[in-house]
């Protein structure tokens, strides 16, 4: 077992911190924009280097607005009824995924109407430069001793002092980090690096996610203040991961059963 002891600031100049997890945004937008630059410049693409920084500059605002908001509603509801100002507390800390992805989700059909693409041409460009980013931000949340494991006894356990209660737990932000982020990037890189029915991209995306973010809920520990919603282990996170998965398999079946293909765009 291993105690947590790393510093979540990565670096202090003492009138301003920058901590590891906004390092790890940074990154995750980075590398989409880096990969989305060099898919923009194969024959064929439809995309123009512009419109990439266009989209990873309003994807990254569509992000942190909506990560935020779907914290605040999925998550600590309660806590926005008492105290309205407190969803603009950042500072504070707490982001949620789904609710990032509501946020990314009307970027794109506002971005789709500016550059004349369909809604599915944007997502399944954008399905596989996501993963990066989610598992430089679970590496984030692990650097920063935030969203915990279930305790256990599995010889790689951590204990993460700052909960208090000594008890060696799953490092289960790895787990995310490994699963949402590495696995994802490799089949949905692999997935798409040759042409595939409009739609199913994303629809793959939808489904991958919602299998593992619900996976990896088993070894999770949930928020404190909500505890299992039923049958003693279903989470939050398991209830707004479910229907991605219907979602997405039926997108899935809609795309390879119409079998239309991208046709590129120029704006």
């Amino acid at each position: 077992m291993w105690v947590h002891d790393i510093d979540p600031i990565a670096l202090d100049l003492g009138f301003i911190q920058i901590h590891w997890y906004g390092l790890m945004y940074l990154i995750g937008f980075a590398a989409a924009w880096g990969l989305g630059s060099w898919r923009a410049k194969q024959p064929g693409s439809g995309w123009t280097e512009e419109q990439i920084s266009d989209l990873i500059f309003w994807g990254a605002l569509g992000v942190v607005i909506g990560g935020r908001f779907g914290y605040v509603l999925f998550y600590n509801f309660d806590q926005f009824l008492a105290n309205p100002l407190w969803l603009f507390a950042v500072w504070e800390g707490g982001m949620s995924f789904h609710g990032g992805l509501l946020g990314v989700l009307v970027v794109l059909a506002l971005f789709a109407r500016r550059y004349h693409k369909t809604f599915f041409d944007i997502g399944d460009f954008v399905a596989p430069l996501v993963p990066i980013g989610l598992g430089a931000g679970r590496v984030g949340n692990f650097i920063g001793g935030e969203l915990w494991g279930r305790a256990a006894d599995v010889p790689w356990a951590v204990i993460f002092p700052r909960i208090g209660d000594n008890v060696a737990r799953h490092p289960s932000q790895l787990y995310e980090a490994a699963l949402e982020g590495l696995v994802m990037f490799a089949v949905l890189w692999w997935y798409t690096s040759k042409p595939k029915p409009r739609a199913a991209a994303s629809g793959l995306f939808l489904l991958l996610y919602g299998l593992f973010r619900s996976f990896v809920e088993f070894f999770r520990e949930p928020d404190a203040h909500i505890g299992y919603l039923a049958f003693g282990w279903l989470t939050e996170g398991q209830l707004l991961s479910f229907p991605m998965i219907v979602v997405g398999i039926v997108i899935i079946i809609w795309a390879y059963q119409r079998n239309v293909y991208t046709e590129p765009k120029q704006a």
